[in-house]
């Protein structure tokens, strides 16, 4: 595989700070460009992150004297040194889409990490394992776009990493209706416990617009493509509520399903240990080995134990058992700025560059 050249947009937010570390050894991806806001543009990564990187890791040393460029008025510079770009800035929702189709125009693949175009239909938002197949899309959307090479694909919210995995292997046996109530940790709202100190002994049962995204983004992903674009599913029922708790990564769901086909929590586990996707197929390298891990103790997973495991890019569950109002319930745990947010979109990346996406 030859190595491409890659930029990070957004790179002084939390998960552009992530981008930098997971890319730094990457065998395929070699950072060569950094965008972000007028403010950090001219500045070396280093000195734009001066009191703001967020990472346990230090700024990669073959990134901290890179120079930050400007997102929107430097993408003539930026586009000419990479093969394609990951986006995660932080900007109002209708200049991030303008922003994305700008480099999608300029012949500039987009992976990114934001919402603004999960709903577009010709849009693919895959999850490697579960829905690689919505790749086809993009043969239609670059039709649209008037491009050759460039195209934007999306990575979905970062807390249905959580508990989607989970259900998908059981989708055959016509899954009706989802409850999830998520715990989400404090990095998706892109804060630390210095930065977010209202959260240290507390809970806040209200993240904006999570709920919807929790109830209508899984139907996306249960899609199907026909005539170029991504037709939803039409079930199951989902809803949910989104907290904010004080854990500093990684995000919980309490999930209760019901099912059309019995099935025993022998059969469903094991559906869950043997369950492998194209990103295992196609030996991906920042694929977990084992996707969905599973916990017989009664007190896992756990953030602080569980959200790394396979480098923060597996699934954990646990805690299965028959519910009285529906038919199964169950608690799950994902990395949510690695398999949620940088890594999730760097896996789909590698898929698509497998594909030759980006050739």
């Amino acid at each position: 595989m030859k190595q491409y050249r890659v930029g990070i947009i957004g790179c002084t937010g939390m998960v552009g700070q992530r981008f930098a570390t997971i890319l730094e050894n990457h065998p395929w991806f070699k950072v060569t460009a950094l965008a972000a806001s007028a403010r950090s543009a001219g500045k070396p990564y280093k000195e734009a992150l001066e009191g703001r990187w967020a990472m346990s890791s230090p700024i990669p040393p073959a990134l901290a004297d890179l120079p930050v460029y400007d997102a929107q008025k430097d993408i003539d510079q930026v586009v000419s040194l990479v093969d394609f770009v990951f986006c995660a800035v932080n900007m109002k929702s209708e200049e991030i889409m303008a922003l994305e189709e700008a480099y999608a125009k300029k012949e500039c693949p987009v992976i990114s990490n934001n919402k603004q175009h999960r709903g577009t239909p010709d849009v693919p938002m895959i999850i490697p394992e579960l829905n690689a197949d919505h790749h086809k899309v993009i043969e239609h959307q670059r039709k649209r776009l008037g491009t050759k090479r460039g195209f934007i694909a999306v990575k979905c919210n970062c807390s249905l990493q959580s508990y989607v995995p989970a259900i998908h292997p059981l989708m055959d046996l016509g899954v009706t209706k989802v409850l999830a109530c998520t715990y989400q940790a404090i990095s998706g709202a892109g804060k630390t416990f210095e930065t977010m100190p209202q959260i240290l002994d507390n809970v806040i049962p209200y993240i904006g617009g999570e709920e919807e995204k929790s109830e209508q983004e899984p139907l996306k992903i249960w899609g199907h493509v026909e005539d170029g674009v991504i037709v939803n599913a039409c079930s199951p029922s989902i809803t949910s509520q989104c907290l904010r708790v004080p854990v500093s990564d990684g995000h919980m769901a309490a999930v209760f399903f019901s099912l059309e086909k019995k099935a025993s929590v022998e059969e469903i586990l094991e559906r869950w240990k043997n369950f492998r996707g194209p990103a295992q197929e196609l030996e991906l390298p920042s694929a977990p080995r084992q996707f969905i891990h599973y916990f017989e103790e009664n007190d896992r997973p756990q953030p602080k134990l569980d959200r790394d495991i396979e480098g923060g890019m597996a699934i954990s569950a646990g805690r299965l058992r028959p519910d009285t109002q529906y038919d199964y319930k169950f608690v799950c745990l994902s990395h949510n700025t690695l398999r949620g947010a940088a890594g999730g979109g760097l896996l789909m990346a590698e898929l698509l560059c497998k594909l030759g996406y980006f050739d």
